[in-house]
């Protein structure tokens, strides 16, 4: 096994842990700065509620198996994670900060803005809580507004508007206790919210106003963009376990049960069932078995859905961004997989709403597996640890200009710059004369004959 994979910037680990599930992403730059998945694991969460820690021991050995499944799978050794923090604990505020300037005739550098948002790291908080995040809305320079960009610009007074988010202190340093008995070290946490919306947005959506719905198991995050800036957060402390604790009471199962019930038969939309199956639930201990309807599950399901999309409705209403987002809702995380969940959350809110897969990043051979919704968060880590940890200048390449049109991309480090044209082309002609020469009638015939060739 490779080891200390996580100290080359190319490789990074990232760590979810949830309330229902902790998972690690193990993925590197390739040649075209796309996410390359080596490796995850997936394991059930035990000692987290509604995303806080509440057992140090449960979580270690959630983290540890995680880690071991994704070392398995990647052949790499990981020993540094990016992790991400959620929980209903989060808050966020908007604060306004300005900074004079001694000399107004030169340039606002990025020192100047850096200055602005370290002084926010200062303002008075609630006993407990700590500043996790630091985000700039739009700058003033002078008497000159809605500047996303004030560097290079000259004046003596700049302001901004920022939205800053919290947690709680304990939360964190429980999160951070578990990395470090689990042997590891946490190079950075993020909201996972934020992650998320990393992952599964594209920059079009940010810029005309979208709301990101990621419903985890224990938490409903709500993310609002416009603009292409962050503009709200919240969260809502329900998630998709208590669906399955509505199913277990109103079909009286047990709790195992009642989730796979969810899982396979579960709709959001009961109009949407037609043939209304009947599903039989084996008794327990020699009981008689149970009938429920499909029509019935996906009533109790229903039921609890819209209560989570009216807090979501009340969420876009207090944020004031209710008529700036054009681009409607995207869900995303573990409950997102709910069936007709999208439909109902365009019944419910009017908006139109589509499935946030995380796969917009990723290369173009990505596995399966994590293109599922519940791997969004660490497909975002995952992106923002490569924003964390850059390029070193003298290790940045540029590919040829004429290698591909209208494509510049930065090479991480370790590989070469792409072949010149000419090599290009006689590697073409070398692969096509192969199969002229052995009289291949067709491409496919020559795979056939040949499945290890190069080309």
């Amino acid at each position: 096994m490779e080891t200390q994979n996580t100290q080359n910037p190319d490789i990074v680990a990232a760590l979810d842990i949830g309330t229902t599930k902790v998972c690690v992403v193990v993925g590197r730059r390739n040649i075209l700065n796309k996410i390359e998945v080596l490796g995850f694991g997936k394991v059930l969460s035990e000692g987290v509620i509604r995303g806080v820690v509440s057992n140090i021991d449960k979580t270690v050995k959630a983290i540890s198996d995680a880690i071991d499944l994704a070392e398995k799978m990647s052949k790499h050794e990981i020993q540094k994670v990016h992790v991400g923090i959620a929980g209903q604990h989060i808050k966020s505020l908007q604060h306004q900060g300005v900074l004079y300037r001694s000399n107004p005739q030169e340039e606002i550098t990025k020192e100047d803005v850096d200055k602005l948002i370290q002084d926010m790291y200062k303002i008075a908080l609630p006993p407990g809580d700590q500043i996790l995040h630091v985000i700039p809305q739009e700058f003033t320079v002078d008497d000159e507004e809605g500047i996303i960009d004030p560097i290079g610009m000259s004046g003596s007074r700049l302001q901004s508007n920022f939205h800053i988010i919290t947690g709680n202190t304990s939360a964190a340093s429980n999160i951070l206790r578990c990395i470090e008995k689990a042997g590891l070290v946490a190079e950075s946490i993020t909201l996972e919210p934020l992650a998320s919306a990393e992952s599964v947005l594209a920059k079009e959506e940010k810029e005309a106003g979208v709301v990101m719905v990621d419903i985890g198991g224990g938490t409903t995050d709500v993310t609002i963009y416009n603009e292409g800036i962050i503009r709200y957060t919240s969260v809502i402390p329900i998630g998709s376990n208590i669906i399955s604790k509505d199913i277990k009471a109103g079909c009286s199962v047990t709790i195992e049960q009642a989730e796979k019930l969810k899982v396979r038969f579960g709709s959001a939309l009961s109009e949407e069932i037609v043939d209304n199956r009947i599903i039989t639930i084996p008794g327990l201990m020699g009981r008689e078995p149970k009938e429920i309807s499909e029509k019935n599950l996906s009533r109790i399901i229903q039921a609890r859905v819209e209560e989570i999309f009216e807090y979501v409705m009340w969420d876009i209403h207090r944020s004031g961004y209710e008529n700036k987002v054009s681009a409607g809702i995207v869900l995303t995380g573990g409950g997102s997989l709910l069936k007709n969940l999208d439909l109902l959350a365009e019944f419910q809110t009017g908006l139109s709403a589509r499935i946030g897969h995380p796969t917009q990043y990723l290369s173009s051979h990505y596995m399966d597996e994590i293109s599922n919704p519940m791997f969004a968060t660490g497909v975002g880590l995952i992106l923002e640890g490569f924003k964390k940890v850059p390029l070193r200048k003298e290790e940045k390449r540029i590919i040829p200009e004429r290698t591909f049109d209208l494509v510049e991309e930065v090479l991480p480090i370790g590989f070469e710059s792409m072949p010149e044209r000419d090599e290009i082309e006689r590697r073409k002609e070398s692969w096509l004369g192969r199969v002229v020469n052995k009289g291949y009638s067709s491409v496919k015939e020559f795979f056939e004959a040949s499945p290890d060739s190069e080309f």
